[in-house]
């Protein structure tokens, strides 16, 4: 008798399908085990099991705010850095509800400091997250930053050296070189011009402008004087001075701000500029594009160079050939800054750590 004919018993039958079951339990282990060995590991969740590698993998990062700075509106809506800025993989949200899962939280200083937020140390910080401090202040507005001692991890600020520098504002290639013709306006009526609002005879601004205008005439505008200038006269109204100055109510390291980003190089006036030390200028500004109070060995001196440049209608020009190349960009909404921490992300040390934030902001501030 064939075996294809053979009888076969009850309990014969039931070892050969459990025999069979087995056989495709074992198959189908094999085959998922293959499968993990092409496809690499399951994904796991970052936060609760991140290691020295972790911000490495990220593909979409979190951004949550914190606290809206001085109460700007900002919308957050949408795929806003992609949408504004061609940042992709970068998210923005401003509800707290992100706080368990967000991969860097932004804290803005001057709501740290006036209390209108606090840092939230009651709850435990997820593993991997980064805390930034963000100002664009300068080191004496910035408050007592001792009690931030190993807080954060991250700075956004004006300064170069910042993890994420957020400067006012910055030039921009041209795609072609141009020809200067408006950029240089012929309707010139002032040698010099001043636009203050909080003045404070004791910063050193105020005593370089009063030896100043012992020297040149200088019209001052703004609330100081009483004579504030809306925001739509503001330029117009440096465009015709020859010089403006753009004196910083702070000298700080790399602290230059719109005064010479908007209403000097904006006004079409050329800057004479009070702030960071020359070489600070230098690394952000075009090559004679504007004049440092510290080149000249007497603020006489000063006045007196002016007056002959103003004269000198040619050499005056050359202060403007910089605009055949570059373009001002202003940089005034935060989300812009924001986006900013995504493409340097993976970038930035994982383990770093402000110890002593305070010295950080303070280096070479006078």
């Amino acid at each position: 008798m064939t075996f294809s004919r053979m009888a076969l018993s009850g309990p014969m039958k039931r070892r050969i399908l459990l025999s069979l079951c087995f056989l495709c339990v074992l198959l189908l282990c094999l085959f998922n085990g293959w499968q993990r060995s092409f496809n690499g590991p399951p994904p796991v969740n970052p936060i609760s099991t991140c290691r020295s590698n972790c911000s490495s993998n990220k593909t979409t990062v979190t951004i949550l705010l914190w606290h809206r700075p001085f109460n700007t509106p900002l919308s957050l809506e949408g795929d806003v850095c992609w949408d504004l800025y061609h940042i992709p993989r970068c998210r923005l949200v401003d509800q707290r509800s992100f706080l368990s899962s967000a991969d860097v939280v932004v804290f803005h200083n001057r709501e740290l400091m006036s209390g209108h937020q606090k840092l939230p140390v009651d709850s435990p910080r997820p593993q991997g997250q980064r805390w930034a401090w963000m100002s664009l202040e300068a080191p004496v507005h910035n408050g007592d930053l001792r009690r931030f001692a190993h807080m954060f991890n991250m700075t956004m600020s004006y300064r170069r050296d910042a993890d994420i520098p957020i400067p006012y504002g910055e030039l921009l290639p041209k795609e072609a070189d141009g020809q200067l013709t408006e950029d240089v306006p012929l309707n010139k009526t002032t040698l010099v011009c001043w636009v203050v609002s909080n003045y404070n005879r004791y910063q050193k601004r105020s005593k370089v402008y009063k030896e100043l205008k012992a020297t040149v005439d200088v019209k001052v505008y703004g609330r100081w004087t009483k004579k504030p200038l809306p925001s739509e006269d503001l330029l117009p109204t440096i465009s015709r001075c020859y010089f403006y100055l753009a004196f910083e109510n702070s000298l700080s390291k790399d602290y230059i701000t719109e005064k010479l980003w908007k209403n000097a190089y904006l006004g079409r006036a050329v800057p004479v500029v009070l702030g960071p030390q020359l070489s600070d200028y230098q690394a952000v500004a075009p090559p004679n594009s504007f004049i440092h109070v510290d080149q000249f060995p007497s603020v006489r001196e000063l006045g007196k160079y002016l007056q002959s440049l103003a004269e000198d209608k040619k050499h005056y020009s050359d202060y403007f050939n910089w605009k055949l190349k570059w373009s001002v960009k202003l940089h005034t909404d935060w989300r812009e800054r924001l986006c900013k921490i995504c493409p340097q992300y993976n970038r930035l040390p994982e383990q770093k750590v402000y110890s002593d934030l305070q010295a950080w902001v303070n280096a070479d501030s006078a």
